[in-house]
């Protein structure tokens, strides 16, 4: 697990290359070390690039789910941690935030995987907590809007995004 000290407890800004196209970001380095530094890890070690985004919720909540390199919701970068940092306490994720994915009740259990909430969502805590706000996306989540809006590839409301969804090259400084 990389050292939280990576974070350097500043803002980071960058890109994040969805679907060939630059989304700006804005990553919490003072309110979320961690998942910032875990982050930045994986991104400069071009762990993300070709990984798809494999999971959209469209009834309830409202997120794109990416960074898993099985592309099914069981993969990760061969370490989890915890545990979870800059949950809102109010369980609102407000459009454009980037957080960290995590099993169901486990606070230690986040790796790689993230989500981009694409409509203000309010996601409840369960007994572990929250989800792991650490960034945001500042410009280009018409990008996402796109993906939402063409749905999941069999209908339902929690499924494969129905456009194939890949991750590029991630830049911060």
């Amino acid at each position: 697990v990389p050292s939280a000290s990576l974070a350097e407890a500043r803002t980071w800004l960058g890109h994040l290359n969805v679907n060939g196209r630059n989304l700006k970001i804005q990553l919490d380095g003072k309110n979320a070390p961690q998942a910032v530094a875990n982050f930045i890890s994986l991104a400069k070690k071009g762990f993300y690039n070709g990984v798809s985004c494999h999971r959209l919720t469209t009834q309830g909540i409202y997120v794109l789910q990416c960074g898993d390199p099985k592309g099914d919701g069981t993969g990760g970068p061969g370490y989890s941690w915890g545990p979870i940092e800059n949950a809102p306490a109010d369980n609102v994720y407000k459009t454009g935030v980037l957080a960290m994915a995590r099993q169901g009740g486990n606070g230690s259990s986040m790796g790689s995987q993230f989500f981009i909430v694409y409509k203000d969502s309010t996601i409840p805590s369960d007994n572990a907590g929250g989800y792991t706000v650490f960034g945001k996306i500042a410009n280009g989540m018409s990008v996402i809007d796109g993906i939402a809006a063409a749905g999941t590839a069999d209908g339902s409301g929690d499924g494969k995004p129905k456009t194939a969804t890949t991750l590029g090259a991630i830049s911060v400084q």
